[in-house]
């Protein structure tokens, strides 16, 4: 079958959200494309599409409609035909996409580590009894509070720019954001300190960078194929898996995360009360290929330890 790619009299259209990281994924599958096809920049257009999520900021997102909040006006315009492909945070993705429309690409995953960010701390010891910590994740704050009950949790919501002026003004006194964010957007001048996964396990599909394309799009289905990462994606099956079989909403505090060692894949998973008050985690090993598995039986072990209400 041959394929017309696109042209800059007739563009290949990217949505995405307007935030400078977003923006930053769709430049970089854009360069990949672009590297993959041997096209011009002017052969893709970034299409920014305002999302719920982002209009607002000062309330948790489980009050106002969870993860679906960063992707439902992007879907819409992906399923009309206003754009040709969707680049999301693949750690804001819902489990389960609209009819029509496929996520099967993946770019290589970045750092997957939370990162502790502080003017004047250099962790999470360092902070005082009581000091106020600011987060918009119910997972973090949940493991917060796991570690340290004392700390008061304050509402942390934005992108990376406004939660730094947020730590300058004095709102809190360190927040957590992803390394892989800041090291997408080179901010090296940002004081963060890498939380080891043991220390923070991370929400599943953190680090990642996913493409959706309408199910019947065969010219976008060619194009991605060309730069999907295969380890990537073979990673966040076992995750996603995991995910799917939990409440996998914004209403649950879920961490998850798999690592490749040659044939092997090591999937480590957790869900704790939003009170920080109890914790069941699991650390499961076996073949890649069984990796949607194990995080089905690890999804079906940890709920019948925390038993049917615990969310």
């Amino acid at each position: 079958m041959t394929v017309i790619l696109p042209t800059p009299a007739s563009p290949f259209n990217i949505g995405t959200r307007g935030s400078p990281l977003a923006l930053a994924q769709a430049h970089e599958t854009r360069a990949r494309l672009m590297t993959a096809f041997d096209l011009p920049q002017e052969a893709f257009a970034i299409c920014v599409i305002k999302v719920t999520g982002d209009a607002i900021q000062d309330r948790p997102l489980k009050e106002i409609g969870g993860k679906g909040l960063f992707t439902r006006e992007i879907e819409e315009a992906l399923l009309d035909g206003s754009i040709d492909i969707a680049v999301h945070s693949m750690k804001d993705m819902p489990v389960e996409q609209p009819g029509g429309l496929l996520l099967d690409t993946y770019l290589p995953r970045e750092d997957v580590r939370d990162a502790f960010v502080s003017l004047s701390a250099q962790g999470l010891d360092d902070l005082a009894q009581g000091a106020t910590v600011g987060t918009s994740s119910l997972r973090r704050r949940s493991q917060l509070l796991a570690k340290r009950p004392d700390l008061n949790i304050v509402e942390f919501r934005g992108n990376v720019q406004t939660r730094l002026k947020k730590l300058a003004d004095g709102v809190a006194e360190a927040t957590f954001l992803a390394m892989a964010g800041l090291n997408r957007l080179d901010m090296t001048d940002v004081p963060r300190t890498a939380i080891a996964p043991e220390d923070m396990l991370p929400a599943v599909a953190q680090g990642a960078i996913g493409i959706e394309r309408r199910g019947d799009d065969s010219r976008a289905a060619m194009m991605l194929e060309a730069i999907h990462d295969g380890p990537t994606g073979q990673r966040l099956a076992a995750e996603r898996t995991f995910l799917a079989h939990l409440d996998g909403s914004c209403e649950t505090p879920i961490g998850g995360l798999a690592e490749l060692d040659g044939g092997s894949i090591r999937l480590r998973g957790e869900i704790l009360r939003t009170d920080g008050t109890e914790v069941y985690a699991d650390d499961m090993g076996g073949a890649i290929e069984d990796g949607a598995e194990m995080g089905r039986a690890m999804a079906a072990k940890l709920l019948a330890q925390a038993g049917p209400d615990f969310f």
